[in-house]
C-alpha cells in the first residue's frame, strides 16, 4: 500500500505517527512504502515579489526542514523507511492533490480534534481534506 503522512510538526502528527509505530504489523509495513509531505505556509504574493526566487525558495526548504528532520529522527527510530517531500500552499488542497495526483492508497494525519462546532467556525485541515480527498483518510487524535 502506498501511504501519504501528512504531517505539520505538532504533537498530533507526533500522535499519528506514534500511532504507525506502534500498529505498522497491522498495516503490512514490510509491504507499504510512505511518503512524508508537509505544506509549507505560502509567503503572500505581494510579499514574495520583493524577493529574488532563489531566496523564496531557500525559506521554504528551511521552513520544511524544520518540521521533516525531527520526523525523519523518529522514522529512522521506529524503523519505518519513507520518502520525504514538501510544497508551498494551503495544506488541505496540497495534500488532496498529492494523494490523488501520486496515486495514494491511503492518507494518514494527525488531528485536533476540535469538534464539530469548531470545525463549523474555524475550518479544520483535516476536515476540509475529508472533504476533497480521492482517498481513504486515517485521522489519528
Amino acid at each position: 500500500m502506498k501511504i501519504l503522512l501528512a504531517v505539520d510538526g505538532s504533537e498530533y502528527t507526533r500522535r499519528m505517527l506514534d500511532y504507525l509505530a506502534t500498529h505498522k504489523d497491522d498495516l503490512g509495513a514490510a509491504r507499504n512504502t510512505y511518503t512524508v509531505f508537509h505544506a509549507v505556509l505560502p509567503v503572500p504574493s505581494h510579499a514574495a515579489s520583493f524577493v529574488n526566487a532563489s531566496t523564496l525558495h531557500g525559506y521554504y526548504e528551511d521552513q520544511a526542514r524544520e518540521v521533516l528532520d525531527p520526523i525523519r529522527a523518529l522514522l529512522a527510530q521506529s524503523g519505518i523507511e519513507a520518502s520525504f517531500a514538501h510544497r508551498a500552499g494551503p495544506a488541505d488542497k496540497e495534500i488532496a492533490e498529492l494523494a490523488r495526483a501520486g496515486g495514494f492508497d491511503l492518507v494518514a494525519m494527525g488531528s485536533h480534534g476540535q469538534g464539530a462546532l469548531s470545525n463549523l467556525v474555524l475550518g479544520s485541515v483535516a476536515t476540509k481534506v475529508l472533504a476533497n480527498c480521492q482517498v481513504p483518510v486515517l485521522l489519528v487524535r
